[in-house]
């Protein structure tokens, strides 16, 4: 498992172990820097949509006030409430932020991937990779991560001795578990059409060249596009439900539950939770451009390839964090029925179809089978599937309004109302 990273296939000294060090110093000072940098890029983008100022007396353009918030926090009073389990009251905070950083660290950053390279740097004399750690079992490792998260949520309500913060853990639970299904499936159709679980192969598997559509516009070779976009979709939207932003933020819902799970906390247990909220949004969108866009896979103009590939994968990078940003000052929050209704009916039905139509298209493709019979097939099924899943839909939400004209026509007046 060590030896996937060529700096530990030729046996660890200590040249390996203080390479191994720096780069887990720079990926936790990077995504330090991304989320605060993130904090004002949002604060600041949110104002000038809605034609405020925003940030703008702590440093240049307010670049410093990320960092005047986080020392006030800090030096703020801590609170620990009499009725709360101590103990997983203050272990509640680093389950939520510890995942987003062990996810970072299977994330390709840079390298040369233009189809000639195969993402290897040379750091004083040894080979490595611009990651910190390329498992082979990456993809199961991200998914396992984002399922331990869920805990820190969890266990911050149901310890913090409180109604409102409970009502909060319990939303969570119940859409993280409806949404991580969703996830998981759609990410099963990338390592079926890649046949890898390791980050870095998944985006060797999505360098050099493409397609050529129409034999003209040439289009790279990427996972949104050979998995047929669809289960891009799925994950984008699974992921910001995961994220608890809007329109997905239903765990908090301040105006419903006072805060949700984190009314108890105060000072920087408190900050940890944002913060965790935030270095999850630069995860999420690293995963999905390591995922569907490339990582940092794109063509070399000249110069150093491994610095083109960080070009790549910041510029990708930005894109998405531009996206949830906007998605936050633009949607309105869900309600709670809509948003199970769209996991359990929509989402985790259309990603099983998917890769089933994936799989099936693959089988045809092995067995030399007619392309386009089985698509039309295939898709003849999944239509077939949906119409049967929609007529059921509603049939039970006619015999609930049924039931309801039932209720309401037995039950008489009540004593004391007017009539």
């Amino acid at each position: 498992m060590l030896a996937v990273d060529p700096l530990l296939s030729g046996g660890i000294g200590l040249a390996e172990v203080l390479i191994v060090v720096g780069k887990t110093v720079f990926t936790f000072a990077l995504l330090l820097v991304a989320v605060m940098f993130m904090i004002w890029f949002e604060r600041k983008l949110i104002s000038d949509m809605q034609n405020r100022i925003g940030p703008n007396k702590a440093g240049p353009w307010g670049l410093l006030q990320t960092l005047a918030d986080g020392i006030k926090l800090f030096f703020k009073e801590d609170l620990i409430p009499d009725r709360s389990d101590r103990a997983v009251f203050i272990l509640a905070p680093f389950l939520s932020l510890v995942p987003a950083f062990v996810t970072f660290a299977v994330v390709p950053i840079g390298g040369g991937f233009d189809g000639d390279h195969d993402g290897v740097v040379r750091i004083f004399g040894h080979d490595t990779y611009l990651q910190l750690a390329d498992p082979p079992i990456g993809v199961l490792l991200i998914l396992a991560m984002s399922s331990i998260a869920v805990y820190g949520i969890m266990l911050a309500g149901w310890s913090s001795g409180s109604k409102y913060p409970l009502l909060g853990a319990v939303r969570a639970s119940a859409q993280m578990v409806s949404y991580e299904a969703a996830l998981g499936v759609a990410t099963v159709a990338v390592v079926m059409m890649t046949g890898a679980l390791s980050t870095h192969e998944i985006v060797i598997q999505q360098a050099g060249d493409g397609y050529d559509l129409f034999g003209r516009l040439p289009l790279p070779h990427w996972n949104l596009i050979v998995t047929g976009v669809v289960p891009f979709v799925i994950f984008l939207i699974a992921g910001t439900a995961e994220l608890n932003r809007p329109p997905f933020d239903l765990v908090e819902a301040e105006q419903e539950l006072v805060g949700g799970f984190n009314t108890e906390y105060s000072s920087i247990r408190f900050a940890f939770f944002y913060l965790a909220e935030f270095m999850n949004t630069v995860t999420m969108s690293a995963i999905v451009v390591t995922l569907f866009l490339g990582g940092p896979a794109g063509p070399v103009f000249g110069g150093p390839a491994w610095l083109w590939g960080v070009a790549w994968f910041v510029a990708k990078l930005f894109i998405f964090l531009f996206t949830f940003v906007w998605m936050r000052a633009t949607l309105p929050r869900f309600r709670y029925d809509q948003l199970m209704n769209l996991g359990w009916k929509v989402l985790i039905p259309l990603a099983l179809a998917w890769v089933l139509l994936l799989a099936a298209i693959n089988i045809g493709r092995d067995e030399d089978w007619n392309a386009g019979v089985v698509v039309a097939v295939c898709f003849g099924v999944l239509v077939a599937g949906w119409l049967a899943i929609t007529a059921a839909l509603r049939q039970g939400q006619a015999r609930r309004q049924e039931e309801d004209v039932y209720a309401s026509s037995t039950t008489g007046p009540r004593e004391g109302a007017n009539v």
